[in-house]
């Protein structure tokens, strides 16, 4: 069986760290070397001290091949994996009360356009999800899906009091597959 190569979009800078944090972590679980995230003295013990040099060098060398120019000189001086992995959360990952206040302010103002594409318009609402969650703040999926719910435009109003009515709960991916169906339902 051949093995499959994986390659992850360098980190500019200008892409979104969280998105790339995701896929740079799923390659590192892939090719063995996660454990590198958490340190040396994290790994297995069993380890000889050679093998574990050479998966930390190898962590180290995914995580620079896989940053642009100018975000690698700025964590160019770390010398190990986590060093590089903490200063990049560090850089863009700010979890400060003016970042959380633009997120939350960003995602309760979300409100969704009559004339663009619905799924376009999820990816953005998902991804304020996303860059909340990176900074470890929780929005409870029912409070997702009504976020989500309230973010429609008013020609959907009707669409919104059906999904809502005769329910105990909801959740964002029956809001998002209502959606997504309706606009497929739509284009046919």
């Amino acid at each position: 069986m051949a093995s499959a190569k994986y390659e992850v979009e360098k980190f500019t800078g200008q892409n979104n760290f969280g998105l790339w944090r995701l896929k740079m972590r799923a390659l590192l679980v892939h090719q063995g070397l996660e454990e590198a995230l958490q340190g040396e003295t994290a790994l297995n013990a069993k380890l000889e001290e050679r093998d574990k040099k050479i998966l930390m060098d190898k962590a180290h060398s995914e995580i620079i091949l896989s940053l642009g120019d100018k975000v690698l000189r700025q964590v160019s001086k770390e010398k190990t994996t986590t060093g590089i992995w903490s200063n990049l959360e560090g850089l863009y990952m700010t979890k400060s009360l003016v970042n959380r206040l633009y997120l939350k302010q960003a995602l309760y103002s979300f409100k969704m356009q009559e004339d663009r594409i619905v799924e376009s318009q999820l990816d953005v609402f998902n991804k304020l999800i996303l860059d909340l969650e990176n900074i470890d703040v929780t929005i409870d999926d029912e409070d997702q899906a009504l976020l989500l719910l309230c973010a429609l435009p008013k020609s959907l109003s009707h669409f919104k009091e059906t999904l809502l009515y005769g329910r105990e709960s909801l959740s964002l991916v029956e809001v998002q597959s209502a959606l997504n169906s309706k606009e497929l339902n739509e284009k046919k």
